[in-house]
């Protein structure tokens, strides 16, 4: 049953937002009472803490199971935008209430979630360092600022692009990584 109320949270998450789903409607739809809720949950809240902790904890997870074998720079930074590209079509919707719903998060568990996302930005910092001093990218490239580009580049894909239209999600990965690289790979001299 756990899985059931999470499962339509973020459907109701999603469709008309945190503030607007109450514990009610999600129990109206997974057919159970109140007293299932608060025996899995303290809180709506707590729901969506227990979510996002998943969700980025899950994100960690693959990212280190992708960049395992991988020695490039080059090699690393396009798994790591394959993997926050191609996670649209299996976890778009979490990854849509994950980025627009943490605003409701309390201070507390805001500051565990943006620490975990600092450690993600983190090891794409270091991948970027990697290739500076490498050679691979250029030595001019300031790594926290690039990272952030490309979170932001990836991220907000989750809100427009469809993964049903005419670009598939390889070809996106795919543009995403040249753009990138053709701004960031070291130029003969």
């Amino acid at each position: 049953m756990k899985l059931k109320i999470i499962e339509e949270s973020l459907n109701q998450f999603e469709r008309q937002g945190f503030s607007a789903t109450s514990i009610q409607q999600i129990m109206e739809a997974t057919g159970a009472t109140k007293g299932t809720f608060y025996y899995h949950f303290n809180s709506k809240e707590q729901l969506l803490m227990d979510f996002h902790t998943d969700y980025i904890d899950d994100l960690h997870d693959r990212l280190f199971i992708k960049l395992a074998p991988l020695s490039s720079p080059i090699e690393k930074l396009r798994a790591v935008v394959e993997l926050l590209i191609l996670d649209i079509q299996t976890n778009g919707q979490q990854a849509r209430v994950y980025f627009r719903e943490m605003r409701h998060l309390s201070p507390d568990h805001a500051e565990l979630i943006k620490e975990k996302r600092k450690q993600f930005r983190n090891v794409i910092e270091l991948i970027i360092e990697q290739g500076i001093a490498e050679k691979e990218f250029r030595r001019e490239l300031n790594p926290r600022l690039t990272s952030y580009a490309l979170l932001g580049m990836t991220n907000w894909s989750y809100q427009w692009f469809d993964v049903d239209g005419t670009m598939s999600l390889s070809e996106l990965a795919d543009t995403y990584t040249t753009l990138l690289l053709q701004g960031m790979m070291q130029t003969e001299e």
